[in-house]
């Protein structure tokens, strides 16, 4: 059942009351250069902003060993981010509705050359209807929204009605290894709501992705004599074009996959990182490609993960050298199935009045092609898991920035579904 009006009018007007310090809030979150492996400052800081708000917290480290025997855990490396997972929990007086988990993520991508950014990427900055800096919208104003959502009703007196815990994790850009733990620490709710930056829609299917290393072996000579080595970078390119056929075959059985039929290539290869040799003038001995490719919902990671190998295999075999040198791979981030949201849950009927009472619009649904954490609470718990944010531009790229006018509409949106999903009560 829909909230009363007038009740949807004062939640609005105190998430508008309430959103300069919003704002604010967010830029700070922004100030903390939270790359993978030294989130640590950021999470003590929202371990305070938790407790300070009256939420019971816990503060826990990954479980490797426990994570590593999990189909949907990632194996562990030395890049691997050692801060903590920390949640905060609001318990309501009497429980009457039904338990929500808000969850966000902390850890960012590199910001690249800073002398490509308009503002310095870790110095927040208001340009118009827009807020830069990395990390901005992917996804701080989300995290902030988590928690002024419920600020918005205690302005008014109120409080949900039931369990709401709000989770900040790390390691989202690399394994999904965060969200995992707090499912191996046994947090449950009834539905999630994670605020990526959506573009104001929801979430129905999303892609799985494996990150993978080819670490492939040359011969080194003095360049002089080159054609009795063999370069390893230029093998290296080769095996990049073996991966490029597996990545146009698994596009190819796109309309064998609801919701990804008229995408025109939602699996994509990247080869992001290319390391190899040691010496201008000398034959390379080695080269290591990183790379991350998607799968389709539904395709277990593993399955995939053996056809990479099987297509480097296959390939070696038939090249001159590399039959001789066959090259390893190596699976070393993200091992993440991916999922497709069951439609016409309570939970997503619940965000759509929400969505509809905050933004005068109906809320559409999409396909997106990146990792979301949601998949662990879609696989694994089984429950509504509900990823809606705020239209963001540019992303992982230069001159990150979120749309302040919508991420005070998503604010709206999570502060009425929570009142709506979960109830409330007086504070106490």
């Amino acid at each position: 059942m829909s909230l009363d009006p007038a009740l949807s009018e004062r939640i609005l007007r105190a998430v508008d009351d309430g959103f300069f310090d919003q704002v604010e809030f967010t830029r700070e979150l922004i100030r903390f250069r939270s790359l993978r492996g030294e989130e640590q400052a950021i999470q003590d800081h929202l371990f305070r902003v938790f407790r300070d708000r009256g939420l019971s917290t816990d503060r826990f480290a990954m479980d490797r060993e426990a994570i590593e025997a999990h189909p949907g855990g990632a194996r562990f490396s030395s890049e691997h981010s050692e801060a903590p997972i920390v949640v905060g929990i609001h318990r309501p007086r009497r429980e009457n509705g039904r338990s929500l988990i808000l969850q966000s993520h902390v850890d960012v991508v590199p910001a690249g050359p800073a002398a490509m950014w308009t503002h310095p990427p870790f110095e927040p900055a208001i340009d118009g209807d827009w807020l830069f800096g990395r990390g901005g919208a992917d996804m701080k104003a989300g995290g902030a929204a988590n928690l002024f959502c419920l600020d918005a009703l205690r302005r008014i007196g109120l409080q949900p009605a039931a369990t709401v815990t709000v989770q900040s994790v790390v390691e989202e850009e690399s394994t999904g290894n965060g969200a995992l733990m707090t499912h191996l620490r046994g947090y449950r709710a009834d539905a999630v709501l994670i605020p990526e930056p959506e573009d104001e829609k929801l979430v129905r299917a999303n892609i799985g992705v494996l990150w993978f290393t080819v670490e492939v072996r040359g011969l080194p000579v003095h360049v002089r004599e080159m054609g009795s080595g063999a370069n390893a970078i230029d093998a290296a390119y080769r095996v990049i074009a073996a991966l490029r056929e597996l990545e146009e075959r698994w596009n190819a059985e796109k309309g064998r996959h609801p919701h990804f039929e008229e995408e025109e290539h939602p699996i994509n290869l990247n080869v992001g990182r290319i390391e190899g040799g040691d010496w201008a003038s000398s034959v390379p001995a080695w080269c290591r490609l990183h790379c991350r490719i998607a799968i389709y919902p539904g395709r277990p990671a593993a399955d995939a993960a053996r056809e990479i190998e099987e297509v480097v295999s296959a390939f070696s075999r038939a090249d001159g050298f590399l039959a001789n040198n066959p090259p390893r791979v190596s699976f070393d981030g993200f091992f993440a199935e991916g999922y497709v949201l069951p439609e016409g849950s309570d939970a997503e009927r619940a965000l759509g009045d929400a969505h509809r009472a905050s933004t005068d619009l109906p809320l559409e649904t999409f396909m997106t092609a990146g990792y979301l954490d949601t998949r662990v609470y879609a696989l694994y718990d089984r429950v509504p898991a509900l990823c809606y944010g705020p239209a963001s531009r540019n992303i992982h790229g230069v001159d990150e920035c979120v749309s302040l006018p919508s991420l005070k509409r998503i604010t709206g949106t999570m502060a009425l579904f929570v009142a709506e999903w979960c109830g409330v009560e007086a504070l106490a």
